[in-house]
């Protein structure tokens, strides 16, 4: 079995996929975490035994790790983790691993991991031209050609971030629970806020592909991340949700190199 990881700075996903299937069907297991960076080593394998135990697998027949991170502190924990407890492969994405993707960056080392893997990914079973938007702690919006090569993308805060800040600045407002709003013009601060956020971050990802395929042309457009299932509902751009995206990306680069 394949142990897929994507730590981002807010969650990290982890992915169990089964030895030898081609589709990403073959993701047998999978449980989202918050991602806490001074774990230490020994503690981050106890969370590995403990979710495989509460799923019932045997945590001994894992044949290879690949790890994606935003966090470089977990990044050197998983090393430590892999050679003291696993003993198995272990494929971090970064600088030097093979992807099979040309990077079309000014510094390809600038990419982040999980842009890279999700671009692989979205290649992988979409074909292109593509645009991959992934919403997370920041809103990521990467587009792969035609020809498979990662172009490159646009960053943006992402929900929790901005509605944080919006928060901690502004005395008069509290946290609202993101649901769906009834009205685009909200009868209350509560539903203002929902409507804002929700409708706002649509629009903004229906603005931002649209500028993209004006450069591009026509794209497949899939969404991806934590945040993905509050804005895909209401957005007219996004065609595929697929949530588990990066994790098929980390289990394509991970037979690459091994």
């Amino acid at each position: 079995m394949l142990v897929a990881v994507d730590v981002g700075n807010t969650q990290t996903v982890i992915g169990l996929f089964q030895e030898g299937s081609k589709t990403p069907s073959s993701l047998i297991a999978h449980w989202r975490v918050a991602t806490i960076a001074d774990r230490t080593t020994d503690e981050h394998a106890l969370l590995l035994y403990d979710l495989f135990r509460i799923a019932n697998f045997d945590i001994n027949k894992i044949s290879g790790i690949c790890f994606s991170s935003s966090v470089p502190e977990v990044t050197a924990q998983f090393r430590s983790i892999t050679s003291k407890w696993f003993k198995v492969p272990l494929v971090i994405v970064g600088p030097g691993i093979k992807t099979g993707m040309p990077i079309l960056y000014d510094n390809p080392k600038e990419v982040g991991a999980d842009r890279i893997t999700n671009a692989v990914a979205a290649f992988d079973r979409y074909k292109g031209p593509t645009i991959i938007v992934d919403l997370g702690t920041a809103i990521t919006f990467d587009a792969v050609s035609q020809n498979g090569e990662y172009l490159g993308g646009a960053i943006f805060p992402g929900i929790e971030t901005s509605t944080s800040a919006l928060f901690s600045k502004a005395a008069a407002l509290r946290k609202v629970e993101l649901i769906e709003p009834r009205r685009v013009i909200g009868k209350s601060t509560v539903e203002s806020i929902q409507a804002g956020t929700i409708f706002g971050f649509a629009s903004l990802v229906d603005g931002m592909c649209e500028r993209f395929e004006a450069e591009l042309g026509s794209c497949t457009i899939i969404a991806t991340g934590g945040s993905a299932p509050l804005v895909v509902p209401y957005s007219k751009k996004i065609k595929h949700f697929d949530p588990w995206l990066t994790l098929w990306g980390l289990k394509l680069i991970f037979e690459k190199n091994s």
